[in-house]
């Protein structure tokens, strides 16, 4: 997507200063606080205000005391996910320090904080990048609030919400994330276990329920973005910006894990950006509200999946590839047209542009939709709105964020 004149001059006149000023080295972070800095500049120009018609956002961003409201975060959530509460009702835990250990981590670091029993709502004390050693095993009742400091989980495993509940992921920067395993991981204060290989997700939800990722920036991860699996249900993945990546996101196993046919997952408010390939999402099994997302790329396909699951896609704004071979934004895996004909998906009010078109299938109002929708979708006319501040964004206490 092409940025604006205006923006490519702000571009020009931030970045020498930032290069010669940053301790950061990684070129890639480098581009990513750029950005940050022009979506910034953006609010102080105006150019965005609070009263966007994003119902998230405008719970909560228009308050310049957010940081000393920040649980309040926990009321705006929207979609299936919209009970999961956090660590709302629990301590503020201030992480200070980026290292990790697997296994005996120091207090005031990430892990931790989520390893706890009780409820915690957890910060940043500052900027920094956390390079993990093994995956990031949550525990429930966990808010992990990345606003008001620039804070990076890449370079090495990443986050694992395994068996566990109310679950809010804020505001942080996902990428790069690597294998781990064969080695031992410790999930409470009180047990570590043997852990196998992982995936190298970003976010892997797994058997997990009331999950709430929110303004998250991912990109680049060895697997999935974000996968969704084993029976996880109750989720809303929403106002992330997504990047440069293969298999963005997977909800539901495998075609024979028959679990999953419980599984209800909302997908709104996202920037599927450049450089991604397919899995926006692919499913299986349950029902899906893919609502009011922009798609400015993909390279395979948009939205997919096998095993009938019910897809709800309303409202959504689909850029298709100029390469003509992958105009459709959807794709049924697996089986033959005789059988995905009976599929439940449905395309409403989406907006199709250079050449996007949407493969509907199913019994067109069927009572399945209504468990297929978990908000009222907007005019895809307001998306490029809804989503103009998709990601991690740049907040600063005092002000409106």
């Amino acid at each position: 997507m092409a940025i604006p004149t205006p923006f490519l001059l702000l571009l020009l006149f931030l970045l020498p200063s930032f290069i010669f000023s940053s301790p950061v080295q990684d070129p890639e972070l480098v581009v990513e606080e750029v950005q940050r800095s022009i979506n910034a500049s953006r609010r102080n120009l105006a150019f965005l205000s609070c009263g966007t018609g994003n119902p998230i956002d405008d719970c909560w961003r228009c308050d310049p005391n957010w940081a000393k409201n920040r649980k309040r975060l926990a009321d705006c959530a929207i979609g299936f996910g919209k009970h999961a509460i956090g660590g709302r009702d629990g301590k503020i835990y201030i992480v200070t320090d980026p290292g990790d250990h697997a296994v005996n981590p120091k207090p005031g670091t990430l892990r931790y904080g989520v390893i706890q029993e009780e409820p915690l709502w957890i910060i940043f004390k500052r900027d920094m990048v956390i390079k993990l050693k093994q995956e990031l095993m949550m525990n429930s009742f966990k808010t992990i609030d990345g606003r008001g400091a620039n804070v990076h989980i890449a370079g090495g495993p990443c986050i694992t919400v395994q068996f566990v509940t109310n679950i809010i992921i804020h505001g942080i920067n996902i990428h790069d994330c690597k294998r781990g395993g064969n080695t031992y991981v410790r999930d409470s204060p009180s047990h570590y276990g043997w852990r196998t290989l992982s995936d190298g997700d970003g976010v892997s939800i797994f058997g997990g329920s009331h999950v709430w990722v929110d303004h998250c920036s991912l990109s680049n991860c060895r697997d999935g973005l974000i996968d969704v699996i084993h029976g996880s249900t109750a989720i809303t993945i929403s106002n992330n910006y997504m990047t440069h990546h293969n298999k963005v996101m997977l909800l539901g196993h495998s075609d024979s894990f028959t679990r999953d046919k419980t599984m209800q997952v909302t997908v709104a408010f996202n920037h599927f950006g450049e450089g991604l390939v397919q899995r926006m999402p692919r499913c299986r099994y349950g029902y899906f509200h893919v609502v009011n997302n922009d798609y400015t790329q993909w390279a395979m396909y948009a939205i997919g999946g096998s095993a009938s699951p019910t897809i709800n896609s309303q409202g959504n704004r689909f850029f298709a590839p100029n390469d003509g071979t992958f105009k459709e934004v959807t794709k049924r895996e697996n089986s033959p047209q005789s059988q995905w004909k009976n599929w439940n998906w449905r395309s409403s009010g989406d907006l199709m542009l250079n050449g996007a078109f949407f493969t509907a299938s199913g019994a067109g109002s069927s009572s399945s939709y209504a468990r297929a929708s978990s908000l009222a979708a907007k005019s895809s006319s307001l998306v490029s709105t809804i989503t103009a501040s998709a990601g991690s964004l740049s907040c600063k206490k005092g002000s409106r964020c």
